[in-house]
C-alpha cells in the first residue's frame, strides 16, 4: 500500500513557476515508479511525467519537454515537480502516482493515487 498526497498547488501567471511536491508513506517507496498526471475540465486524465524507482530514468509528454522537471528523494519518501514557463494551458489538477511497472504513461499502469491539486495559470 502507498499512500500520496500532493501540495505545491495555487495560481500563477503565465510564465512564471510553481513546484508540486508529492509525499508518499510506503516501507518499500523506493520500489515504485513514480508518475505526474494531470486533468482538465472536460478532459481526459493525462501523462505529465514519470521517475524511476532509483531517480535515474525519467520521461515526459511532449508539450512539457524543457519545462518540466520530474525529481525524487528516496529518503525523504518525496517525488517533485518543478514547471517553468507555465502557459494557460497548463491549467488542471495535477495528480502524483504510484506504480510497480518498471515504465509507464497510462493511467492504468498505476496503482496509487493522491488527491490531486489545483494548477491554474492566468494569461
Amino acid at each position: 500500500q502507498v499512500q500520496l498526497v500532493e501540495s505545491g498547488g495555487g495560481l500563477v501567471q503565465a510564465g512564471g513557476s510553481l513546484r508540486l511536491s508529492c509525499a508518499a508513506s510506503a516501507l518499500t517507496f523506493n520500489s515504485y515508479l513514480v508518475g505526474w498526471f494531470r486533468q482538465a475540465p472536460g478532459k481526459e486524465r493525462a501523462f505529465v511525467a514519470a521517475v524511476s524507482w532509483s531517480g535515474g530514468r525519467t520521461y515526459y509528454t511532449d508539450s512539457v519537454k524543457g519545462r518540466f522537471t520530474i525529481s525524487r528523494d528516496n529518503a525523504k519518501q518525496m517525488v517533485y515537480l518543478q514547471m517553468n514557463s507555465l502557459k494557460p494551458e497548463d491549467t488542471a489538477v495535477y495528480y502524483c502516482a504510484a506504480s510497480l511497472y518498471a515504465s509507464g504513461n497510462t493511467a492504468n499502469k498505476y496503482a496509487y493515487w493522491g488527491q490531486g491539486t489545483q494548477v491554474t495559470v492566468s494569461s
